[in-house]
């Protein structure tokens, strides 16, 4: 008589939930950790609430200034309280709070099943049960909508920036290659992907480290050739030795959006040489001039800080007075914030959190006075438009001047029920006000 085999039963593999903090590049960085785990046939969820008692939890930090670091550990200590009340399985932190700060963090968190860094993706693929797989190259698990994708061309900096841990956290600067980015951009678009978000410390030194020279452009080119991608935007360029032949490529092609994200921090000569910028006034405000005769019909974006060591009141209303003059299109500001191990560090972090928040407050008013003033020279005019979401009554969408998250949107009756989400339409301006534009649509593009 035959023996009947038993059932092997394998046990199926736990979840793993990614929790993303901190900017578009730890993003990214998810994205890729989600590509690589669902490519070993592991469920992966991006931030679900519905946590279970055998959830691996990977919080993926930031640690770029104080209030970053504070909700990185926030994060980690809720969940570590989950895991002690048995709610989940495991945590697991990786990321630039934990590459800067590990040997603390196993201290004073010691219930963390591992902490990894930046750099660790092998390392924390393992110990989940998964394997980093070459081919999936490029290969990710978007969690923006569809239609648009954070897309990082290098990794870490070289800049010496005083105020800046980055360096710290993510290395030296290194450029991935043209081919793999255009692999993974065809990836990207054939997956439905009409928007690429150049990211990077600084966009502007890629290519030095692997071709010996500044190779934006050539990259701009081959990303504008790659079918379906229909906006090509720049963000994180620095103004010391920027490559004006970027600007010419994009003159030449209609998919390069006329963007430019340039964080220039401040503008007092003091103020740039403290920072270690490499720039002066002078050349910060010729190279505007220079970009916008250039490209005339461009959206800069720029970041400030407030409350740098040693600012005094005639640096910070310099400041204020450029800004008032050069009219950026967009503007975000930020306090200093005291980094340990920085060269600025050594500095005495000399002005109150208060007078540091009211000078954010000062310039960011005045910034709204421009923003209305420009919106209201947008009314009347047609913008092609990307639909990103629907909120309330509108279909929200953005121009080719504005980035998801940080800029203005432009807001279309959801009576208007032939747009669709993901798609361009042709906008008509009918109002506007300090960061929102308001708009019906003419004919889907």
């Amino acid at each position: 008589m035959r023996t009947k085999k038993p059932t092997i039963i394998t046990p199926s593999k736990p979840r793993v939930n990614v929790i993303t903090l901190g900017c578009s590049k730890n993003i990214h960085d998810s994205e890729i950790l989600m590509g690589q785990l669902r490519g070993n046939q592991m469920e992966v969820v991006h931030e679900a609430n519905n946590i279970t008692k055998d959830d691996i939890v990977v919080i993926n930090t930031c640690g770029f200034i104080d209030n970053a670091k504070q909700e990185s550990i926030d994060t980690i200590l809720q969940y570590s309280a989950l895991k002690e009340e048995g709610k989940l399985d495991k945590v697991i932190v990786t990321g630039c709070l934990s590459e800067r700060y590990k040997p603390e963090l196993q201290a004073e968190i010691p219930n963390i099943d591992a902490y990894f860094g930046t750099n660790d993706l092998k390392e924390l693929l393992t110990t989940v049960g998964a394997d980093y797989r070459y081919e999936l190259l490029g290969e990710r698990v978007l969690t923006t909508p569809t239609h648009y994708a954070y897309f990082k061309i290098a990794e870490g900096c070289n800049r010496p920036c005083s105020f800046c841990a980055i360096p710290l956290m993510r290395g030296k600067h290194v450029s991935k290659s043209i081919d793999d980015l255009v692999k993974e951009a065809k990836y990207l678009a054939k997956n439905g992907t009409k928007e690429l978000i150049l990211i990077a410390q600084d966009l502007t030194y890629y290519g030095l480290d692997i071709y010996g020279k500044r190779n934006l452009s050539e990259l701009l080119k081959h990303l504008s050739d790659v079918e379906g991608i229909e906006w090509i935007r720049l963000q994180y360029a620095y103004p010391s030795g920027f490559p004006l032949d970027i600007l010419d490529v994009m003159n030449e092609r209609s998919n390069i959006c006329n963007y430019l994200d340039m964080p220039l921090q401040h503008i007092a000569d003091n103020m740039l040489k403290s920072m270690r910028r490499g720039i002066t006034k002078q050349k910060t405000i010729d190279l505007v001039n220079q970009i916008r005769d250039k490209v005339p019909a461009i959206a800069l974006r720029t970041t400030l800080i407030c409350g740098y060591p040693g600012e005094t009141h005639q640096d910070f209303e310099e400041m204020m007075q450029w800004v008032e003059d050069t009219r950026f299109d967009r503007l975000g500001c930020f306090t200093y914030s005291h980094e340990e191990k920085t060269h600025a560090y050594s500095l005495e972090d000399n002005i109150p959190e208060e007078e540091k928040q009211s000078r954010v407050e000062q310039i960011m008013e005045l910034q709204q006075h421009i923003s209305y003033e420009i919106n209201q020279e947008k009314v009347g005019n047609d913008y092609k438009v990307l639909i990103d979401r629907t909120e309330e009554n509108y279909f929200v969408g953005r121009t080719e001047f504005d980035s998801p998250e940080v800029d203005n949107e432009v807001l279309i009756p959801l009576t208007e029920n032939y747009a669709t989400i993901g798609r361009f339409v042709n906008v008509h301006i009918d109002r506007a006000e300090d960061f929102d534009l308001y708009g019906t649509i003419k004919v889907e593009v």
